[in-house]
């Protein structure tokens, strides 16, 4: 659907009266470039005020100030960090999930191919964002996330979560030191890989292996919008593609929820 302008995504079982919730896709927005339109990452090298604008109007569509969207220094942690307000622009905490029980605030989460997640628990009036790529994932940002919401009055019974555009098996090739890393930590890492038409490579579940995490964390309404940041150029951006085409930097997608 579009709001204001904006192209956003939303999940069915993130609907809950008070909640507003959108995984916002590339259209929308002021940048140019590579970065065009809606790009969202302030840590990419697109001019500051075009990223800006952008934010306060994603905030807009979530019906929140911009100086209330926050959204942190992204590191592929697995370290969740309960908010009550905003932050000053120059101390973003180095986290890779936030989580609230405070009205007016918006959480949200930056992503290029990494799972971008967006978790509530409407009954108890706890929300939580969360940025999962395959080291976050693996070192349990998905479990923290949840743990900090419980912390806040949750139940883990209660959450739904819901995981946005992200890179989707078929657009995700790795090499054997990825699937023996996985294997490492996982008894039963095997069946999120595929054979490669690549000698020696696989193809990597990023989606099934984040459901899987969610359903370990205790969560049991988990909705996949199963889209693939790679293999959608027009609506998504994505760091794997970027790369592949030698381009010099690629804009990043938010998801972002808020109580309202």
């Amino acid at each position: 659907m579009s709001d204001a302008g904006l192209e956003c995504l939303r999940a069915d079982g993130l609907g809950a009266s008070g909640i507003a919730h959108a995984f916002f896709t590339r259209r929308g927005g002021v940048s140019q470039g590579v970065y065009a339109s809606l790009n969202g990452g302030v840590g990419s090298r697109d001019d500051p005020d075009a990223v800006r604008d952008n934010r306060a109007r994603m905030a807009a569509t979530l019906g929140i100030e911009a100086s209330r969207l926050l959204i942190p220094y992204q590191v592929h942690s697995p370290d969740a960090l309960a908010v009550v307000a905003p932050w000053p622009s120059d101390a973003r905490p180095r986290c890779d999930a936030l989580v609230t029980a405070t009205p007016g605030l918006g959480l949200g989460v930056t992503g290029a191919d990494c799972g971008i997640i967006l978790f509530a628990a409407p009954s108890a009036g706890v929300i939580g964002a969360a940025h999962a790529g395959w080291r976050g994932a693996l070192s349990g940002i998905i479990e923290a996330t949840v743990a900090a919401m419980e912390g806040l009055g949750a139940r883990a019974g209660d959450i739904v979560a819901a995981l946005g555009p992200t890179i989707a098996q078929p657009s995700y090739e790795v090499g054997p030191e990825f699937v023996a890393t996985f294997a490492a930590a996982e008894s039963d890492a095997g069946r999120f890989f595929a054979p490669s038409r690549n000698p020696g490579r696989s193809m990597f579940d990023l989606h099934g292996f984040i459901g899987m995490r969610v359903a370990r964390s205790g969560v049991t309404q988990f909705e996949d919008l199963g889209l693939d940041t790679y293999a959608d150029e027009e609506r998504f951006f994505s760091y794997r593609r970027a790369t592949h085409r030698k381009e010099p930097d690629y804009g990043r997608l938010v998801a972002a929820i808020a109580l309202v």
